[in-house]
């Protein structure tokens, strides 16, 4: 687990190249302090482990699914990238919780000053932008960023004169593609507030299927306790059923509608 908040700017020493994977070598200063081999630290917001140490550099490995899902792929001997440590027990939680898996990408589509601010406005798919709220929390390239604004197909973040020394973005010009991390919170809310409302074929262990799923449902609004118990191998009082239609109520499709999950 991460804060966001970036501890240095290392730099790729070099690149080692497999058929779909690649070995990082970084140079740094602070985040190699008190490591140790298996450690985490956080690469441009992508949680890495440590596999080789010597004196201000380590290795780590970027497996093909990594790659995929994230910036590194374009990184070069030279490039500078935002390191941190994992979260130590008793630290502050001086940004938000990140947990170093990337969720995607975003193209930086544009960059304006104002005063002491630097704008940046952030491209990127609406899977991404679902869970980006307006004033909620961002992870983009591993730095923890708070949401100014979110539009169709874009969000904008302002960054302080401190982020932008402290950081790599800054350096990031127009055109320029950016690791983000959505707020966990926001996915799980998600995910306990559909249910069995999932994509048709996909499972959530202990629910079956989504048209199972809706067959219980729709058994259980029509007033059969029975419904909410096929495929369990047991009966319900029904007064039992009653009460659980009851706690389920909020849960329904004019709900779910109006949190826009429908």
């Amino acid at each position: 687990m991460f804060t966001g908040i970036i501890e240095e700017v290392g730099t790729i020493r070099s690149i080692s190249k497999g058929g779909r994977s690649c070995i990082l070598t970084v140079a740094a200063d602070i985040v190699t302090q008190d490591t140790r081999i298996g450690d985490s630290i956080a690469l441009n917001g992508v949680c890495l482990t440590v596999t080789k140490l010597r004196g201000n550099l380590y290795d780590c490995d970027v497996m093909a699914e990594t790659l995929r899902r994230s910036n590194l792929g374009q990184l070069r001997a030279g490039s500078r990238v935002n390191l941190e440590r994992a979260l130590a027990v008793g630290s502050r939680l001086g940004g938000h919780i990140v947990s170093g898996h990337i969720d995607g990408t975003g193209v930086i589509r544009d960059k304006t000053r104002e005063d002491n601010a630097m704008w940046f406005t952030i491209e990127t798919t609406p899977k991404i932008l679902r869970y980006i709220v307006e004033k909620g929390s961002i992870a983009i390239d591993g730095i923890s960023l708070t949401v100014a604004e979110v539009g169709r197909d874009y969000f904008k973040i302002s960054m302080i004169p401190h982020t932008a020394e402290a950081t790599a973005l800054y350096e990031k010009q127009v055109g320029s593609v950016v690791n983000l991390e959505n707020d966990l919170v926001g996915k799980y809310v998600e995910k306990l507030l559909l249910g069995g409302r999932l994509e048709e074929g996909s499972q959530v262990p202990g629910t079956g299927s989504a048209q199972a799923g809706a067959a219980r449902l729709q058994a259980s609004r029509a007033g059969n306790p029975q419904g909410d118990m096929q495929g369990c191998g047991s009966m319900q009082d029904p007064r039992a059923g009653q009460a659980q239609r009851r706690q389920d109520e909020p849960l329904n499709e004019g709900f779910l509608s109006r949190c826009g999950f429908l």
